[in-house]
């Protein structure tokens, strides 16, 4: 009896735990409404060869900005095929100089330098850092991103700061900096209040 129910449960876990289990792949229907859960499936009669290719990662992001960083990105918003998958990538190009600013992501990253010379690193929960000098070749740098998500999404620390309409004087008092070079940065990044 305990064997039988032993094989039940294994049998129940491995196909609950596995959407592939039913189907090989779920190719994101952009026009069908989307839910917590990320996107519909595109029936598969109307799939194409085109849903699971991508060659965005092999064009140059535009890095003509503040940060001097361009990013372009190949989540399931510009690859379909990639619903449902838990992966994803970014390219990113840095000039001489350039920073990608502190961010955090719904989703783990591992990255690879393939040229340039790149200071990389991440703070844990108990803030300790951990940073390291990444190098391979010359300057500007290129470095590609993986994600363990088809969507891992970004808040980027200096935009949830200052490009918003929260009130100069509760971001003073939770940030302990001068209301003064808030509203400079807010000016500088399009925040308001």
């Amino acid at each position: 009896m305990i064997a039988m129910i032993s094989i039940f449960f294994m049998f129940s876990l491995i196909l609950s735990s596995s959407y592939a289990a039913v189907q090989d792949f779920c190719v994101a229907d952009y026009k069908a409404p989307t839910s917590p859960a990320g996107y519909a499936c595109k029936n598969p009669s109307d799939v194409k060869v085109d849903d699971f290719v991508y060659s965005g990662l092999g064009v140059p992001g535009n890095s003509s900005n503040l940060s001097k960083v361009g990013i372009s990105a190949a989540f399931v918003a510009q690859v379909p095929g990639l619903n449902g998958l838990g992966l994803s990538m970014v390219r990113a190009d840095l000039e001489v100089g350039g920073v990608v600013p502190l961010h955090t992501h719904r989703a783990s990253e591992a990255i690879f330098v393939a040229e340039g010379k790149v200071i990389a690193g991440f703070i844990a929960s108990d803030n300790k850092a951990y940073v390291k000098n990444l190098k391979k070749g010359s300057t500007p740098a290129l470095v590609y991103a993986a994600f363990s998500s088809d969507d891992p999404g970004v808040q980027i620390l200096q935009n949830a700061l200052f490009q918003n309409d929260f009130q100069t004087e509760l971001i003073a008092k939770t940030t302990l900096l001068d209301a003064a070079e808030i509203k400079k940065l807010k000016a500088l990044l399009g925040g308001t209040n």
